[in-house]
């Protein structure tokens, strides 16, 4: 069915980034512009583009698919790439939590922002940056989708880097933007290996599913992986995980948005789009499930000794990331996007409440110090405890029904390794989570500031993501619990793998991932719930420094490539190509002048190689003669 409103939830932010760029130069050039009218445009455009969104979801029946055509972008021989938007089922989705939740994210960016210098240029930034993750979900192919991709990559610098003032922050951006381009590289090489796979005439989604039995499986594989390998670098997956730590320097509302709505959550939302290719190429599939159940673990392990409350919340991101990939690896698509819906919910307001947690303690991030000079904060405290209680994975909070379904499909699919490690994870991510919420709100401490105001812009939005964080998960409520699997239902599409265990086998395994959150709880509550705040955990240690991993890319391929880099520019280039070239330059300027002393412009010298010619002839005609 096509509609003219789908590219209206791209342009709607698209327009308020661009009104707010205008506004910002002319409000640092000419006259001084109130940050209300920045404010009501970087709010009010995201709202439409949810508005939109929902009355479309409204109007949607179980065969419905929205298209619009706008233009053909490039035909050249048999390629043709058209600029059109899809808003099926699963973009409609997408769509639907990522212009709710970045709306809120950004109401509560107005009052985390307030006074800052750069406000009009941060929501132009913002809206740009929601406005190219639109683009990636609703793109009816992929080189549309990439360049939503590649705008997400460019905005998170932008953001990351916001206050580049702070020599740090720039090198943060630069980092996410480097290591992005890795995975971009792969991204690129993957399209461009299923161009040539299917041969087809178009590379829209239904035109690549359709002809995608006409490849070799080779082909598919590779590009399978390349796919992969993109994602891995936007969604934090081992090897490409080091910028998302990092990226903690931007402003918290950027850290809300790139984890909870945009960005990180693009790669799973890719694999699911290709569907249709992973379906076909299993081992792909395992491999990916593999990457991100040691990718849940590892980042687990290290956020168990962080004491940067957002490099806390950074890592469970990624760990969390890791069960998505777990459960679109095993071909359960529609159950790793479910906790992408679940997670967006307690991510987004576990970030804004630490946001607000920071501001009032006048930006101090580390827990023990956050500890030591406690403010009082009630509604935070009770949004920050809900989430990380759904994180937890505590029903019937959203978290526990869309990880226990991932680890259902694990056990299922007879990957009892995934299953152990996730089983594991899980036990981590109560005990992390617990241990910030106990040192930061229970801990005993000397002192107890009075109550901090709290603006409503920030306390708002945290009240309506705890709703989320509470109830999202009957969404989907599986059957075993008298629910419908809606979400399921709605992705059918998507030819999901479905659960189809015995009723005392889901049981068993629902009540072996509640224990072992709840002793998760309990044992960082014997640690923590009194834990002197005074004398910190040290920051020493394998674990309290990432594995030293940052340490080792440093040393092997940073420094490395800067030493191969310098060896190419002052031997291959300066001695050699350079030397090469400059001795032939030399050469015939050297020659040049030889023959310039010949060619010198003196009469009499010239006389003189005359009578030394008329002489050489002479002597010449002489000897031929005999004379």
């Amino acid at each position: 069915m096509n509609t003219p409103l789908l590219v209206w939830i791209i342009l709607a932010p698209l327009i308020g980034s661009l009104l707010n760029t205008v506004f910002y130069f002319y409000h640092i050039k000419k006259q001084k512009i109130s940050e209300v009218v920045f404010a009501l445009i970087g709010t009010i455009t995201p709202l439409i583009s949810f508005i939109i969104t929902l009355c479309l979801f409204l109007k949607m029946d179980d065969n419905t698919a929205f298209s619009q055509d706008l233009f053909t972008w490039v035909s050249i021989g048999n390629l043709n790439i058209e600029m059109a938007l899809l808003g099926d089922h699963l973009a409609i989705f997408m769509s639907m939590f990522v212009t709710f939740i970045g709306w809120l994210i950004h109401i509560y960016a107005v009052g985390y922002m307030k006074g800052d210098d750069g406000f009009g240029k941060f929501f132009a930034y913002f809206n740009l940056f929601l406005a190219s993750m639109l683009i990636l979900v609703l793109a009816d192919n992929p080189i549309i989708l990439f360049i939503g991709w590649e705008g997400v990559g460019l905005c998170s610098y932008l953001l990351i880097a916001f206050y580049y003032q702070d020599k740090d922050n720039v090198l943060a951006g630069n980092k996410a933007f480097i290591a992005n381009r890795v995975g971009d590289f792969g991204f690129i090489l993957g399209i461009v290996t299923l161009f040539f796979a299917i041969g087809a005439d178009s590379l829209s989604f239904s035109s690549i599913e359709a002809n995608i039995s006409n490849a070799s499986t080779q082909l598919l594989v590779l590009s399978g992986f390349l796919l992969f390998v993109g994602a891995m670098g936007k969604s934090a997956q081992i090897p490409l995980y080091v910028w998302l730590p990092d990226a903690m320097a931007g402003p918290t509302p950027i850290s809300a948005l790139i984890h909870a709505a945009t960005m990180v959550t693009a790669g799973v939302y890719m694999v699911s789009r290709f569907h249709f290719l992973y379906s076909g190429i299993e081992n792909i599939g395992i491999f990916i499930a593999y990457i991100g159940a040691f990718s849940a673990l590892f980042a687990a392990i290290i956020a168990t000794k962080q004491q940067d409350i957002k490099k806390i919340l950074a890592y469970s991101t990624m760990s969390q990331l890791g069960y998505m990939f777990i459960g679109v690896g095993l071909g359960f698509y529609s159950t790793g996007l479910f906790h992408v819906f679940t997670h967006a919910f307690f991510k987004a307001m576990l970030f804004m409440g630490a946001g607000g947690i920071i501001m009032a303690l006048h930006h101090e991030q580390n827990i023990f110090k956050i500890a030591q000079h406690r403010a009082q904060l009630p509604i935070i405290h009770f949004t920050f405890l809900v989430g990380v209680i759904a994180i937890s994975g505590i029903p019937p909070f959203s978290g526990f029904f869309s990880k226990d379904a991932i680890l259902a499909a694990a056990f299922q699919n007879g990957e009892y390794l995934i299953w152990g490690i996730g089983v594991f994870t899980a036990f981590l991510t109560a005990f992390y989570m617990f241990r910030l919420y106990f040192v930061i709100f229970v801990a005993p401490t000397k002192h107890v500031a009075q109550y901090t105001y709290t603006s409503k812009t920030i306390t708002i939005p945290l009240l309506i993501l705890s709703v989320g964080a509470i109830a999202a998960g009957f969404l989907n409520l599986p059957e075993v619990l008298g629910g419908e699997t809606r979400v399921d239902t709605w992705l059918s599409q998507l030819n999901s793998h479905k659960l189809h265990l015995a009723h005392s086998t889901e049981y068993i395994l629902m009540v072996v991932s509640v224990l072992v959150a709840i002793a998760g709880i309990v044992v960082a509550y014997k640690k923590y719930a009194k834990f002197d705040v005074y004398k910190p955990e040290s920051d020493e240690g394998i674990i309290a420094n990432k594995f030293y991993v940052d340490e080792f890319y440093d040393k092997v391929l940073v420094k490395t490539s800067k030493k191969l880099s310098t060896f190419i520019d002052k031997v291959v280039d300066e001695k050699i190509i350079d030397g090469f070239i400059m001795g032939i330059c030399d050469g015939f300027i050297s020659f040049g002048k030889k023959v310039a002393m010949i060619q010198n412009a003196n009469v009499r010298f010239y006389a003189a190689f005359m009578l030394v010619g008329m002489c050489c002839i002479f002597v010449y005609l002489y000897n031929l003669l005999g004379l």
